[in-house]
């Protein structure tokens, strides 16, 4: 009599990697750019006690119809904002990430104003850590974060900035209304280098991203015309790079 073959398995019988979402965090703060970590729990059974990490956690499948979906809870629950600029950075896995086993991450990165967050500091069921606290970006980069979310905050950083040099993506890091010269130091702020002012200036005004909304106390106490985002659901392209400080607008960079 034939051997009678052996059902297939079943699609879902095979093990299954851990799948978290981790978001970089960034704000404006003591004018600097600022990053938010957590400390990890002080637990036995928990990798990396105590150690400095990017906010994150565990896909609920109960509760995050998508990885969107979990990044926006994680975000909420460390700092109380549901809407803020969020976009995907991308994903990273392997067997050796997390010591409980095979691992995959898809990250996030946020833009926030600092006066609008209010942080959490781990005591709801929902947090899962410590205390939050921000640290400035290039002392972060220079201390050991827990798994391997360094690699996570210097992809984010870079492509921040990347993005910086060609959308209006710093205006989500400032309160509204605001001014230009506060626009563009936070530009330069994020770039680490100064922008040429009057190029600048061109640069946003024809941009129309902004509209008009009464004014504020700019240098020496003068009035200076306040402005509001038109869109917070995205950044708007422009079609070159900055210039740098000092550089003509005709011939040098971002011309």
């Amino acid at each position: 009599m034939p051997k009678m073959p052996t059902a297939a398995p079943a699609a879902t019988d095979f093990p299954r990697p851990l799948v978290t979402v981790d978001v970089v965090i960034f704000t404006l703060l003591h004018d600097s750019l600022q990053v938010l970590l957590v400390r990890r729990p002080d637990a036995a059974d928990e990798p990396f006690a105590q150690q400095w990490a990017l906010p994150g956690g565990f896909v609920d499948v109960q509760h995050d119809a998508t990885l969107l979906d979990c990044a926006l809870r994680k975000l909420r629950d460390k700092t109380g904002i549901a809407t803020p600029y969020l976009e995907q950075l991308g994903s990273w896995g392997s067997a050796t990430r997390d010591p409980r086993g095979w691992s995959a991450t898809h990250c996030f990165y946020a833009l926030i104003p600092a006066a609008a967050v209010r942080l959490e500091t781990g005591a709801s069921a929902n947090a899962g850590a410590g205390a939050a606290q921000w640290w400035d970006v290039d002392a972060t980069l220079n201390t050991a974060l827990a798994f391997d979310h360094h690699t996570l905050l210097a992809a984010a950083l870079a492509r921040l900035r990347s993005k910086v040099e060609y959308t209006s993506l710093p205006a989500f890091l400032l309160d509204e209304p605001f001014t230009l010269p506060a626009l563009q130091r936070t530009f330069e702020v994020v770039l680490a280098r100064p922008i040429d002012k009057s190029a600048f200036r061109k640069r946003m005004l024809d941009g129309q991203f902004m509209q008009e909304a009464g004014v504020l106390p700019g240098a020496q106490g003068r009035p200076a015309v306040a402005y509001r985002l038109r869109d917070r659901s995205q950044a708007t392209l422009f079609p070159r790079p900055f210039a740098a400080h000092g550089a003509d607008p005709a011939t040098g960079p971002g011309a």
